[in-house]
């Protein structure tokens, strides 16, 4: 039974519970009843297992109620003599018999056994919960999600609340793009972290947190929040398992499975996916080139045709061992391996200012590309004889290559001389990390946290490129970059009654070298810094709170924003890394209600931000021409001071069993303060101002509605609201995706079709000026809409089964450590 259906019976059956006591002649003094539920095997605690209270002379329950994540339960029931039953799904039923209660008991721990005979059988399906609040975090279970059966984690994370990727993969939240992604609890190993979500199968995740405004436990970096992808790993008993193949147009297919045996003392899990995908896209640029008067110069109309192909392999294997009681040592070997084409044609139409017709070039871009990442993480962890009293020790170690290599063929109509341009782009990054965390509870309603963390890593990347057999030295470089940091971490919780705080400080070395080997440009950023963050809630009613929170926060420059040579697909639009670029820094505030009824939940939030140095992208002229048309380079710069503030909400509303929505609605504003300043071609200094204030908003919209002959039905809508810059404005957006799914062989297997992007109209629409310079409109479809049916086999498993997965104090990683509001 999953999550979702067992909360849901268990309020029910409080409600019912307290109609009964409310329907009594004369009120009746309370006695208080405590305890505690865990599984026998691993000694942790059991979430969501219902206590029912039965009077042996009237047999009806008369009290109840479920265990916190704790697996700790605290329930008021009328001085008498009970039946008392401890349930939680596919484990056997515990039961006293005659229990005399007179006044306030604790009842101790409860062990129960996990019921081998009720993994085959078949049951009904249900959703699972769709999200679960924290006091510092909100945690959203994907696994029976529609829309992305035979999609990735991209796919996975734009289906989100509060969260969207962009055309070009690039992650956001809240409208801001200054996410920190992790993946099981530690930063992606990953060179291109937006081309890597697009590789690992959707199908491998469990389920995503979405931390708005991080506590001093967490990593500082993100200043828009933290997203935290938790994979699969087995842990029911016994060998079961999950298989996955998948078939779609444009060309699309993969097979993925999921695999484990949990016994007494270990267990054994792999997750293993191949896919072979492709992804058409598409480009236009139409550009105005302007005299310094701002009279036309004249026309570029830029088109280009991308045909992609990747084929990628992703796997883990695992082993958990049970050292004894109290003690579990975990190892985990991932590789992950991908191999692309991508064929870029780019065609450009010159016309004069009189908008007539010169003549055409096409250049085609031939780009062949491989990455291997390996990765072992382990972790060591230790619960002492006090509950919550946990010793965590992580660590891991990676290597990631990445070799890219293309071939520009260049022609035009007004010439017979054809140029050849060759790009070499390869990057190669080890990363280390070490870290411990340490939970001592204080006693009831208090904790002390405090940990260490080590992050340690190097890129280095090697870009050439040649023009028509020699090497342009000013397109070739190699670049390297360390980064050092070193951090410790200590947060106090209490909790007195209704209300809860979280204190925090984080304190984080950083040693960052920015090297350019091929001109001898070193460059070497000391800084370190304090991170404190706050967290109150106060519950007004056993389903309203509120909350309030603070943090501080950094984003540091790395790979392509550093990277001065990075692409040379458009010979007139060229972008360029700025390796100069300065860490910015957040401040954030977080104004947080939840508020729940029978059939709605309510959730919203005011936040305000406030960056120093934030990251702007500035485009200017080159000085140098391609046959009179100005080449334009665009560069990341920091900007003095950024202003985000802004509101959300989320509904989720089931008016019926068979059907239920949830939306998600976001505004902000943005106020950018601050100037550019360089010299030109021409030794004249020229002054940008960016001050620019915009606002925008998003929305996306979910529905589930269960077919005659059980078929689900599953759409989702989403509109991206138009934005305005300094330098010109996004356009509005909308787009929307439908899935259809339908069980069958008894409930063992599962049929689904799902539609990305039905209406083709997933695009990033750009308007640009720049006076003096041009005015340019350009849409980017970075891929085109796709048709996806896959097929789903489940062995010794329930549909929606919840994993027993033990709880940990991995920093961030699962829900060990967190002080509970």
């Amino acid at each position: 039974m999953p999550k979702k259906l067992k909360t849901l019976l268990a309020l029910a059956f409080l409600f019912t519970s307290l109609i009964n006591f409310a329907q009594q002649s004369s009120p009746v003094q309370k006695v208080k009843v405590s305890g505690k539920v865990i599984e026998k095997i691993s000694k942790q605690p059991l979430e969501y297992a219902t206590i029912t209270f039965i009077n042996t002379k009237n047999p009806k329950a008369l009290a109840g109620g479920i265990t916190n994540a704790k697996g700790e339960y605290d329930i008021d029931v009328v001085p008498g003599v009970y039946d008392i039953k401890i349930e939680f799904i596919s484990f056997k039923l515990s039961e006293i018999k005659q229990k005399s209660i007179q006044g306030n008991i604790n009842l101790g721990t409860t062990a129960l056994d996990e019921d081998a005979a009720q993994l085959n059988e078949v049951v009904i399906r249900s959703e699972k919960t769709t999200v679960e609040i924290k006091l510092d975090k909100k945690i959203y279970n994907v696994g029976s999600d529609l829309m992305v059966k035979g999609g990735t984690v991209s796919d996975v994370l734009d289906n989100i609340p509060s969260v969207s990727v962009d055309v070009e993969g690039n992650v956001s939240l809240r409208g801001n793009e200054n996410v920190k992604v992790l993946i099981d609890g530690k930063p992606s190993n990953a060179i291109n972290i937006a081309e890597a979500l697009r590789l690992i199968p959707a199908d491998a995740i469990e389920k995503v947190e979405v931390i708005t405004n991080p506590s001093a436990r967490y990593d500082a970096e993100g200043g828009g929040g933290l997203l935290n992808i938790i994979l699969k790993k087995g842990k029911n008993l016994g060998l079961n398992g999950t298989f996955i193949a998948s078939t779609g147009y444009p060309e699309n297919y993969g097979m993925s499975g999921t695999l484990n045996y949990k016994s007494k003392n270990f267990n054994l899990f792999t997750n293993q996916g191949y896919n072979y995908r492709s992804n058409p896209g598409n480009m236009m640029t139409n550009t105005e080139y302007l005299n310094s008067d701002n009279s036309i110069r004249n026309y570029v109309n830029e088109n280009r045709e991308n045909d992609r192909y990747s084929k990628g392999y992703n796997g883990n294997f695992g082993i958990e061992l049970y050292l004894d009681k109290s003690t579990s040592w975990t190892n985990t070997f991932n590789y992950r391996k991908n191999n692309g084409d991508n064929t870029d044609n780019v065609f450009q139409k010159y016309y004069n200012a009189d908008y007539v017709y010169d003549y055409t070039r096409t250049r085609i871009n031939e780009e062949d590309s491989k990455s291997e990442n390996v990765e072992f993480a382990t972790n060591f962890t230790k619960n002492f004889k006090k509950d919550g009293h946990k010793l965590t020790i992580d660590g891991s170690f990676s290597a990631n290559d990445d070799k890219n290599s293309a071939l520009v063929t260049d022609t035009a109509t007004n010439t017979s001389a054809v140029l050849f341009d060759k790009t070499i782009n390869n990057q190669t990054q080890n990363r280390n990390l070490l870290q411990a965390d340490y939970v001592l509870p204080l006693g009831k309603g208090s904790q002390f946290e405090a940990g260490y963390r080590g992050d340690f890593s190097k890129l280095v990347t090697d870009y050439q490129v040649e023009n028509d057999g020699v090497i342009n030295p000013n397109f070739t470089n190699t670049l390297e970059y360390k980064e050092k940091v070193n951090a410790i971490y200590t947060q106090y919780g209490v909790k007195v009654n209704k209300f809860s705080a979280l204190f925090g400080l984080r304190f984080e070395d950083s040693n960052i070298e920015i090297n350019q080997l091929a001109t001898n440009d070193f460059n070497t950023k000391k800084y370190n810094n304090f991170f404190p963050s706050a967290f109150f809630t106060y519950e007004i009613s056993d389903k309203s709170s509120a909350s309030i929170s603070y943090s501080r926060r950094i984003q540091r420059p790395r790979g392509r924003m550093i990277n001065p040579f990075s692409n040379l697909s458009s010979n007139i639009n060229i972008f360029m890394g700025n390796p100069d670029l300065d860490p910015a820094f957040t401040d954030a505030i977080d104004l947080g209600y939840i508020k729940r009824w029978d059939k709605l939940t309510f959730n919203t939030s005011l936040y305000v931000n406030k960056t120093n140095g934030a990251f702007q992208f500035a485009r200017r002229e080159s000085g140098d021409f391609v046959n009179g048309t100005p080449i334009i380079i665009a560069s990341p710069i920091n900007l003095a001071t950024e202003y985000r503030t802004g509101f959300e909400f989320t509904l989720n509303y089931s008016p019926y069993k068979w059907w239920k929505l949830n939306g998600n609605f976001n505004f902000f504003r943005n106020e950018t303060q601050g100037d550019f300043t360089y010299v030109d071609f021409n030794d004249n200094e020229v002054v940008q101002n960016f001050d620019n204030t915009t606002t925008s908003w998003f929305t996306r919209i979910t529905s589930k509605v269960t077919l005659p002959y059980k078929i689900d039905w599953q759409t989702n809508a989403t509109y991206n609201g138009p934005q305005n810059n300094a330098q010109g404005r996004s356009l509005g957006n909308f787009a929307a995706n439908l899935a259809f799914s339908k069980d069958v062989m008894k409930d063992k297997g599962t049929l689904s079709f799902n539609i990305s992007d039905v209406f083709n109209s997933r695009k990033r629409i750009m308007e640009t000026n720049l006076p003096g310079i041009l005015n340019s409109y350009s849409e980017m479809q970075w891929r085109e809409r796709q048709f996806n049916l896959s097929f789903t086999y489940r062995f010794n498993k329930q549909k929606n089964e919840r994993e027993k997965q033990p709880k940990r104090n991995q920093n961030e990683n699962g829900d060990g450590g967190e002080f509970q509001g």
